[in-house]
């Protein structure tokens, strides 16, 4: 069986994934051949963010070739490249899964997501309902302008980089290194988990 992502040092804000939900997602992934793995980070900060943050998690794994493995405790972060207090604070998650879908239809799914809770893009840093970002794609390095990989300021934030440590303590940023050297050279200002809110890993 598959080691969960959450092994490492213990956290009290991470919920543990139980034996008996990490068989049934084992099991899944013998359903795709030859699945890569791939890393999506989710931001809501309008309307009922945790309630939008699930629904999205719940329709990852409703989508054919796609597994969710592991999903991140819950952040509420101040919104990026905007002045203070101009937004609503946002919630903020990774989500790890396995998946035989190529990068760009990937795409086309967390697109899809967006579209579904009504995810408007009017202005850049503006207040979204969800956001769905391909952090990174296996070892995929790729300066594609439809899809850069891995995300181009992935590694500038800690809203990313904390909560996809949280799951995956030996995680890796294809082209910039280990994650947890790359979250100790930004700031976490602004970035608090929220131990009382949790995202429910999908049965």
């Amino acid at each position: 069986m598959t080691a969960p992502f959450h092994q490492g040092p213990v956290d009290p804000t991470v919920q543990p994934v139980p034996a008996s939900v990490v068989e049934q997602v084992d099991a899944a992934d013998t359903t795709l051949q030859n699945p890569r793995r791939a890393v999506i980070s989710l931001g809501s900060n309008l309307g009922n963010r945790l309630e939008t943050l699930q629904g999205a998690v719940d329709a990852l794994e409703d989508t054919p070739g796609v597994r969710i493995k592991a999903v991140s405790p819950v952040y509420e972060t101040a919104p990026w490249g905007v002045a203070p207090g101009a937004q609503p604070a946002y919630f903020n998650a990774v989500v790890v899964l396995k998946t035989t879908l190529p990068p760009s239809s990937l795409l086309e799914r967390a697109h899809a997501v967006e579209e579904a809770f009504s995810r408007v893009r009017d202005e850049r840093w503006g207040p979204r309902t969800i956001d769905v970002d391909i952090v990174s794609y296996a070892d995929v390095v790729s300066d594609d302008p439809r899809l850069t990989l891995p995300h181009p300021r992935a590694h500038e934030r800690a809203f990313v980089l904390a909560p996809w440590l949280d799951v995956d303590p030996d995680a890796q940023l294809p082209g910039r290194g280990p994650v947890t050297a790359l979250l100790d050279s930004v700031t976490r200002a602004g970035v608090e988990p929220r131990g009382d809110l949790e995202l429910r890993l999908p049965e």
